[in-house]
This record gives C-alpha cells, structure tokens and sequence, in this order.
C-alpha cells in the first residue's frame, strides 16, 4: 500500500534529515554536518535510534489520520535501519482492535 502524500513528504524530511549530533545542538530542518557543524556526533546505532523515535511519533499522528497507514513502509522510507515490524508496533500506541491512540494520549477513542 502506497504511503499518503503527507506521509511521503514527513518521511522525506525524517530520511533528509542529519540526525548524528541531534543531541548536541537546536536548528533548522533539513540539517546536514557536511555545512554546519558541531562538536560530537553519535554513533550509526545511536543516530539509527534518533531517527527511529522521529518515524514513531510522526507515525503516531498519521496512523491516526490515516486508516490505510502503513508504519512499516513509513518506517522504510525514513531511512530507519534494523528496525523489525515487532519493534515499529511496540512504539506504537495501537489497540488489539488495531486502533491508534488518539495523539497527545493513551485513549484509543
């Protein structure tokens, strides 16, 4: 199934995004290293985890827009590396019934 264009275009931000010294320092989207730089940068495995809590929170908010979202293909298209669909589902706030949580809560109206 064929991601929303709102959600082709949050991935497209997430995936652009340089998230190796996210920690360090507070700027504009689209961040790259390469032109603006800052002292420590984290690992591969710690800026993969960066990205991977972005994807989950934005895909919080477009599952619950979204009835044909897909988090696994979203999750693809962020560049989020080694992240098994166990791993996507349980970031997610998603009833047995399949319903997503109502951002900003735990209610899965």
């Amino acid at each position: 199934m064929a991601l929303s264009r709102l959600g082709i275009e949050f991935a497209a931000e997430i995936f652009n995004h340089d998230w190796s010294d996210a920690p360090y320092r507070a700027d504009r989207a689209g961040h790259r290293r390469a032109t603006d730089r800052a002292g420590e940068v984290l690992t591969r495995e710690e800026t993969n985890r960066v990205r991977a809590n972005v994807m989950l929170v934005v895909a919080q908010v477009l599952g619950y827009q979204d009835p044909n979202f897909d988090p696994y293909e979203f999750a693809e298209a962020c560049g989020v590396e080694d992240f098994s669909e166990e791993a996507v589902l349980a970031g997610l706030r998603i009833s047995l019934a399949g319903q997503y949580a109502t951002p900003g809560t735990w209610d899965h109206m």
